[in-house]
């Protein structure tokens, strides 16, 4: 009976321990978190308790602390990011708005019909510009949405591509420039989509006639089982270009922001490239900008 008794006291002993323990354990944690809240500190909870609950109730508190502070640390970079990206906004639209505004004044004074049609012209080139902007804008959401799928099917590489080049034959000559252009004949049939593939091209083509100033190439060839296809332009001394940087949105080397380019192309041509399990790159090599792109080539499955 004695033993009996002895051991209840020692049992109740221990317990009364443990629940001191634990009340102390869980005011220390709750100490911990009241810092951790009032400060944002990188400080997390600790546990000096033998028992197995107490520190895995400890480690998935410390996980979930670490997922949030991850989560804010994104939601922070994703607002100045916004906040950045409507300032660029706003100034490529104004751009081209007051520009209306003021040449749709000079045509309401003008009493020359020559003047008129120049003016109209004019304007008729910055709806353009607002129409294209507008749509490089659309298009950009759209390859934000990870669940957004480009249909693809075999299609001929090398005829879209020389196509799309084809159709800058006037831009060319109006800049005074003639390409270096090594295209190579045979078919290079790839998974695709011909509409995708025609926007990256011409997205590159469009910003090396921007940034370019007396040479361009465009180059066109089979490389192992890959459709490999290289843009490149001149550029200028003072122009630094930051190829870690160079596709993503309004990235624009030309800091002063003089050309019309709204510094979404290459994001745009990076995200449909990715849809085409495809890869791009960029690099400063001799004083030419150089973006090469590749695209695994379809092969027939055989029965």
């Amino acid at each position: 009976m004695i033993f009996l008794a002895i051991g209840a006291t020692i049992l109740v002993l221990a317990l009364l321990v443990m629940f001191i323990q634990y009340r102390r354990q869980i005011r220390r944690n709750c100490e911990q978190l009241e810092v951790m809240q009032k400060h944002s500190s990188n400080q997390r909870l600790t546990s000096d308790l033998p028992y197995g609950e107490v520190n895995e109730l400890v480690r998935r508190i410390n996980e979930i602390c670490d997922q949030y502070q991850k989560e804010s640390i994104m939601i922070e970079r994703n607002e100045n990011n916004l906040k950045e990206a409507i300032a660029n906004l706003s100034h490529d639209i104004r751009t081209p708005l007051t520009s209306l505004d003021g040449y749709v004044q000079l045509l309401v004074m003008s009493d020359s019909p020559e003047e008129k049609e120049h003016y109209l012209q004019i304007i008729q080139n910055r709806i353009s510009s607002l129409k294209e902007l507008l749509e490089e804008l659309f298009t950009y959401t759209k390859m934000q949405d990870q669940n957004y799928e480009l249909s693809c099917v075999p299609m001929d590489g090398t005829a879209c591509i020389c196509g799309t080049v084809l159709a800058f034959y006037e831009d060319f000559e109006n800049r005074g420039l003639e390409p270096e252009v090594s295209f190579c004949e045979e078919p290079l049939m790839i998974l695709g989509n011909e509409v995708a593939l025609r926007r990256v091209i011409q997205n590159l083509v469009k910003n090396a006639l921007v940034h370019g100033t007396n040479r361009l190439g465009l180059k066109l060839e089979k490389q192992e089982n890959n459709l490999h296809f290289v843009c490149y332009n001149d550029k200028k001394e003072s122009e630094i270009i930051d190829v870690e940087k160079i596709f993503e949105r309004f990235y624009k080397g030309d800091k002063a922001r003089t050309t019309t380019s709204t510094g979404l192309g290459l994001a745009i041509a990076k995200g449909l490239i990715d849809r085409l399990q495809g890869e791009i790159s960029a690099k400063v090599e001799d004083g030419l900008f150089i973006i090469e792109i590749t695209i695994p080539l379809y092969e027939e499955k055989k029965a």
